[in-house]
């Protein structure tokens, strides 16, 4: 409950600040009016808001559909080669997508030289938002760890003590004994292993949140940006090229809920919340299309320390959380075929979401 209601405020305060690139700062930097036709972008924007939602859905989905296909939960080996895609389109879209777009609008020529010009916010902020990522990784995980730590070895120094009680009471028969004695430290060591495993689900179920709030900052600002967009001729390339990237985003954020293995409304929720985020950005971007104007100061300052924030959150993800876990686990170290595969999936997944910077 707490996690949803901190993905709701992020959101909520995600959509404050937006609005507030309508506002221009003067700048004459203004708009090429010559190629707008607001009729026929409507339709555009309409064909977006169903395409772009329908392939989040969609990719985010298809790693849920474990739950009734064994052949990809996240128990078998197919479902490290579905991850290593993911995180490889995860990881393209932080340093190829997000972060150059970021650096572009605070380095803009409609910026004033101080401050701007004179340091690199971008960077600077996705350094900030990596480093509160790890620390919000770590605090959490270790925090929920401690907690059911302490929970499973309370159980067990319990179920200790019943062992030994009734020890005492049949010490006339030694098998018999030692039969309830056996039994109750086998019961103990199976909880530890019970809380081990408990500790790991935890984290995964911290990866999914931190990775959703990284995801669904940019997935806005794209919407947004589309929707303020009144040029047919812009449109219709970003249409094609955001559904592919929104389904590919899907799919890793699908594939960490799914190995979280959170409940089946928990899953539908993150994942219509997901879906809504760039649909809600174009609707935005639609309604403030009259007074927009992307190369507004406010509006360059307000992207770009988003996005700088963005990238920081998705690399970090990418790489701590999503590879280096994956690619050090013993499943993947002791097979050399999967190991083999599982890095091409990654080039294959970094590669396909690096082509679609062409387009947007």
């Amino acid at each position: 409950m707490a996690t949803f209601s901190l993905r709701v405020t992020f959101l909520l305060v995600t959509l404050f600040f937006l609005p507030l690139t309508a506002q221009s700062a003067g700048c004459d930097c203004s708009e090429d009016d010559s190629s707008r036709n607001k009729t026929e972008a409507r339709k555009l924007h309409i064909i977006a808001i169903v395409t772009i939602l329908s392939a989040s859905a969609v990719g985010c989905a298809i790693p849920a559909l474990g739950r009734w296909f064994p052949a990809i939960t996240p128990e078998k080996d197919y479902f490290f080669l579905i991850k290593a895609f993911a995180a490889g389109v995860i990881l393209a879209t932080g340093f190829i997508h997000i972060l150059p777009d970021a650096f572009d609008k605070l380095t803009s020529p409609c910026l004033p030289e101080s401050p701007w010009k004179d340091f690199p916010f971008a960077g600077f902020g996705a350094m900030v938002a990596a480093l509160g990522t790890l620390m919000i990784d770590t605090v959490a995980t270790g925090y929920f760890s401690r907690r059911h730590f302490k929970k499973a070895a309370a159980a067990v120094t319990d179920v200790d003590v019943e062992a030994s009680v009734e020890a005492e009471r049949e010490h006339a028969d030694h098998v018999h004994m030692h039969t309830h004695a056996s039994h109750g430290h086998a019961h103990g060591a199976s909880m530890l292993l019970n809380a081990a495993s408990t500790s790991q689900l935890i984290r995964n179920r911290v990866i999914s949140e931190v990775l959703e709030l990284g995801i669904i900052v940019h997935s806005v600002i794209i919407g947004m940006s589309l929707g303020a967009s009144e040029s047919p001729s812009t449109i219709r390339p970003l249409v094609v090229a955001l559904t592919f990237h929104q389904f590919f985003e899907g799919l890793g954020l699908g594939s960490c809920i799914a190995q979280a293995k959170f409940r089946l409304k928990s899953v539908v929720t993150m994942s219509i919340f997901f879906s809504l985020t760039t649909p809600a950005g174009i609707a935005i971007g639609i309604g403030i299309a009259s007074s927009y104007n992307e190369n507004g100061q406010t509006a360059l300052i307000v992207e770009g320390l988003l996005n700088s924030a963005s990238a920081g959150i998705l690399v970090y993800m990418s790489l701590v959380d999503l590879l280096a876990e994956d690619f050090m686990n013993p499943r993947v170290q002791n097979n050399g075929k999967l190991q083999l595969l599982i890095n091409i999936f990654l080039l294959l997944g970094a590669g396909l979401m690096s082509m679609l910077a062409k387009w947007a």
